[in-house]
């Protein structure tokens, strides 16, 4: 029997074929670019979703989401004169994990893979929680190939922070059991449900849980990397515009203000209220702090593909 792996991975590779190899993903004249694909890197296969024209934007998810975390902005980025590439980190999504239990900084090679596959030398990076902490990375290992960077949700800690973080990893995701009885699906439901806060979308938090499920790697591979990594340690490596972006609401804006402590040099800008899921909270708004710092502009938009018309 053909095992879930292998028909993804089938499908991965037309997907590929279609796309293109090291090209540009452009379509031919006449046809909407492909709204997704596959890169290769050295640990298999990467998807994205790519809206296909305008000022180039890599988005990288928080974990245990995937690049559908951005679904609600496409359209208002592409209608902001913005071209976002959605990128499923390694092991998120439907990207091939890691062999080995990962670091952030192990993920960069798999973002360049994808730059590289899209013919993108240069582009602007933005990333969310744990997303952040890759695009600095990103920033750090590849500077030659950032323009800008946004980080929304900047996470500098302190040991004591680490070591409870890592204490929570260990007890709710790695320890995490699986019910016979299926309880554990409903348990994640009231927990995002939570952490979303008034207001949610039954329908949307039934889509965060089964993001964080439908990996084919451990979905404790992404908090547990960003509790591990020193994001006090590497913000002073960041040579590009850098834009802090936070929301009051979020249970790690604390650590935002102390990024923005830490480089006073940063642009800044805060959304009021909202949590960890702002970018399906305030769309628009959120749109219009990233379009603002990357100083691009309004474009007429496709109303059926939600492209921007050139």
């Amino acid at each position: 029997m053909t095992s879930r792996r292998q028909f993804m991975a089938a499908g991965a590779g037309l997907a590929a074929h279609a796309v293109g190899s090291g090209a540009a993903a452009k379509a031919t004249a006449g046809q909407a670019p492909s709204p997704r694909g596959y890169a290769r890197w050295n640990h298999g296969l990467v998807h994205y979703y790519d809206t296909g024209s305008g000022t180039p934007l890599l988005l990288l998810h928080q974990a245990p989401m995937s690049a559908r975390q951005f679904e609600a902005v496409l359209k208002p980025l592409a209608a902001r004169g913005v071209r976002a590439i959605a990128v499923d980190l390694p092991g998120f999504g439907c990207s091939d994990p890691t062999p080995f239990v990962p670091a952030v900084g192990d993920w960069v090679p798999a973002i360049v893979a994808v730059m590289d596959h899209l013919g993108l030398k240069r582009s602007h990076v933005l990333g969310h929680h744990t997303g952040a902490l890759v695009a600095t990375e990103v920033a750090v290992q590849a500077p030659a190939r950032v323009s800008r960077l946004i980080l929304n949700g900047a996470f500098p800690i302190t040991a004591e922070e680490r070591a409870a973080g890592l204490e929570g990893v260990r007890k709710r995701e790695i320890e995490f059991e699986y019910r016979d009885d299926g309880q554990h699906m409903q348990d994640s439901f009231l927990s995002h449900q939570r952490a979303y806060g008034p207001g949610s979308d039954a329908r949307l938090i039934t889509r965060y849980v089964v993001e964080k499920f439908q990996g084919f790697g451990p979905f404790w591979y992404g908090h547990h990397a960003a509790y591990q990594y020193d994001h006090a340690a590497s913000l002073p490596r960041i040579t590009q515009p850098t834009l802090l972006l936070s929301n009051t609401g979020d249970r790690i804006h604390p650590q935002a203000l102390r990024a923005r402590a830490l480089r006073p040099d940063f642009a800044y800008a805060e959304l009021s209220g909202g949590t960890g899921a702002i970018i399906d909270q305030q769309p628009e708004a959120w749109a219009d702090a990233v379009a603002n710092f990357l100083g691009t502009r309004r474009v007429a938009v496709d109303a059926n593909t939600g492209e921007a018309r050139s």
